[in-house]
C-alpha cells in the first residue's frame, strides 16, 4: 500500500502568488517536505497530521524531485522554502507590513529591517530546543498571537518545531496571517550560513555541500538517517493536488 503525501503543485511564481494572496484575515501555514521531513512523515503520525493541516505544502527538494521522476516518472516542480523566503521579503512585502520572525537572532532580525526596511517587523526569539518546554511554548504562542493579525509569520526555528508552532497556531484559533515554516532561509539571507551554488542546487545535491560545511551538525541527518529515503521511495506516492487559493 502506498504512503501518500499530498503537495501542491507549485513552481516559485505560483508559490509566491500563493502566498501573497493569503492576506491577514484567516490564518494558515506553509510547510516545505524535503527527504527528512518526508522521512519522519512515514514514522511520525503527529507530524502526518501536522501536513494534513497545512494550507500549502510545497516541495523543497530537488533531489526528491529528481528521484522520482527517475523511479517513478513523474515530474514534479520545486518551491524551496529559502527561495520562496527571499521571493517574499523582495517582491510581496511592503514596508509597513506586520511581520513576525521566530527565532534567529536579534541580529539577524535587525539586518532584515534595514534591508527591506521593515518597520513593523516583531522579532521573538524562544529558547533553543523549546518544544518539550510548556512554559516556553506557550510564551512562544503567545508572543505571535499578540502580534496578530501579521502578514507573514517566518517560523525560522527547525523542523519539527516550526512545523508544531505552525499547527498549535492554528489549533488555538487567534493568530490571523500567514506563518511558513522557513527553516535555515533566515541565516542564508543575513550570511550565517551559505547556500549551495545554484547548479549544486539545480542537480539535488545542496545536502551534499552542508555535509561538507557542516559535518559534525550534519553528518547523522544526511549519512545515516537520510539513506532511508532509498528504502522508502518505491511506497512512497506524491500525489499533486491544484493549487489552492486563499480561504475567502
Amino acid at each position: 500500500m502506498p504512503h501518500v503525501l499530498e503537495i501542491d503543485d507549485c513552481g516559485l511564481g505560483e508559490a509566491q502568488a500563493l502566498v501573497a494572496g493569503f492576506g491577514s484575515a484567516h490564518y494558515g501555514y506553509v510547510v516545505t517536505p524535503n527527504v527528512d521531513h518526508v522521512i519522519r512523515h512515514f514514522s511520525s503520525p503527529s507530524f502526518r497530521s501536522v501536513y494534513a493541516d497545512a494550507a500549502y505544502v510545497l516541495l523543497d527538494s530537488q533531489f526528491l524531485a529528481h528521484a522520482v521522476g527517475v523511479l517513478k516518472g513523474q515530474r514534479l516542480r520545486v518551491s524551496s522554502g529559502s527561495d520562496l523566503t527571499a521571493s517574499v521579503l523582495q517582491s510581496v512585502v511592503k514596508p509597513q507590513d506586520v511581520l513576525v520572525l521566530v527565532g534567529a537572532t536579534q541580529q539577524q532580525a535587525q539586518e532584515l529591517r534595514s534591508r527591506y526596511a521593515l518597520t513593523a517587523l516583531r522579532h521573538i526569539q524562544p529558547p533553543m530546543n523549546f518544544i518539550d518546554d510548556a512554559a516556553a511554548v506557550e510564551a512562544c504562542l503567545r508572543a505571535i498571537e499578540d502580534a496578530s493579525p501579521f502578514r507573514f509569520c517566518f517560523l525560522a526555528i527547525g523542523s519539527p518545531q516550526q512545523e508544531i508552532i505552525a499547527q498549535r497556531l492554528k489549533a488555538r484559533g487567534v493568530a490571523r496571517g500567514l506563518a511558513l515554516c522557513v527553516g535555515a532561509s533566515i541565516n542564508f539571507l543575513t550570511g550565517v550560513e551559505t547556500r549551495a551554488p545554484r547548479w549544486m542546487r539545480a542537480l539535488g545535491v545542496e545536502w551534499l555541500f552542508r555535509l561538507l560545511q557542516n559535518p559534525r551538525r550534519f553528518g547523522v541527518r544526511y549519512l545515516v538517517r537520510g539513506p532511508r529515503i532509498f528504502l522508502l521511495l518505491p511506497r512512497l506516492e506524491l500525489r499533486l493536488r491544484e493549487p489552492r487559493s486563499a480561504p475567502a
